[in-house]
């Protein structure tokens, strides 16, 4: 089964979402889900982590948390082993309790909006589900964090409340913020967009168009085959990009200058081998972006074999 990618780095945001074995019941009780809180806010104090937004439903949870330590793997192999351990207790139970791996999705951390829409679409989850019925308030849901951000008294320490705030523009937990922070998020529920649900739902980032980079420059991602192919097309590519361009800033190229330059050029052979040794990306991309003709070309060069010219 191909793994998600995991990337960890000080100050990262996380939406995670894990789901019951077989999607059997996590929750057979509120106790449950209250002994599921009391876990997570021991998890936070022992990680340092920010949770911005959570909903438990019946058998996934969903958690949009800060790592402020890059130490998503640690806390959440904990938070799940010491749930599954206690509900097991309770319920004279044994064995596995989660399925598998968790999701998790990093998030957009430096650009406006990415962890409104998150948590937006954490605390809507009831409401999608029909837990919620159409004319009852959100905060009729009472496992999720939605009602806390409401009642500033009832919010766990481990709650960070002021961040998804501020997203809003909505700066303390005044009466009248918090009415114009229910007002936004009950609006939301009749105008969900397709493209950012369906971008939270896939994929293994979250962000701006400059998001990748950003996370190449902070971390050096490692990946293999057991990652999925998407996961691995990306990261790769991008790492190669960025050799590609440190490359032709050292040989003072520019784009006019590659194309210009034959496609057997012992300059384009020696950037081809640094980009087979350091990636994963194919032939084919090295050929395409080095304007070297057909990837069985840019084989041969690599191999020191005699080949007909193709300039």
């Amino acid at each position: 089964m191909p793994r998600q990618l995991r990337l960890q780095y000080e100050g990262a945001i996380y939406h995670l979402l894990s789901r019951g074995d077989r999607r059997e019941d996590i929750y057979r009780e509120p106790a449950d889900r209250s002994h599921f809180l009391a876990t997570l806010g021991e998890t936070c104090a022992k990680t340092d982590w920010q949770v911005h937004a959570y909903c438990l439903m019946r058998n996934h949870f969903h958690l949009v948390i800060e790592t402020p330590r890059a130490n998503l793997v640690s806390g959440m192999k904990w938070l799940l082993g010491t749930y599954t351990m206690r509900f097991n207790r309770r319920h004279a139970l044994s064995g596995h309790l989660f399925a598998g791996r968790y999701k998790s999705l990093l998030v957009d951390e430096e650009t406006p909006d990415y962890l409104r829409a998150v948590c937006d679409y954490v605390h809507l989850n009831p409401a999608r589900a029909g837990l919620v019925a159409a004319g009852d308030p959100l905060a009729s849901y009472p496992w999720s964090s939605y009602p806390a951000y409401l009642r500033p008294a009832r919010r766990p320490a481990w709650l960070r409340c002021d961040r998804l705030l501020g997203e809003h523009g909505l700066e303390g937990s005044s009466r009248s913020n918090l009415r114009e922070f229910a007002r936004r998020v009950e609006a939301r529920r009749d105008e969900g967009s397709l493209a950012v649900e369906a971008g939270i739902r896939s994929g293994w980032r979250f962000g701006a168009e400059d998001f990748l980079a950003r996370l190449l420059d902070r971390v050096e991602v490692k990946t293999d085959e057991r990652h999925r192919a998407v996961e691995r097309s990306e990261t790769e590519e991008e790492k190669a990009q960025r050799i590609v361009n440190a490359a032709l800033t050292q040989r003072g190229w520019g784009e006019a200058e590659l194309r210009a330059r034959r496609k057997s050029d012992p300059g384009k052979v020696a950037i081809a081998r640094q980009l087979r040794t350091r990636t994963a990306v194919s032939l084919k991309w090295i050929a395409a972006r080095l304007e070297m003709g057909s990837w069985t070309h840019v084989s041969n060069l690599l191999r020191g074999k005699s080949v007909k010219s193709e300039d």
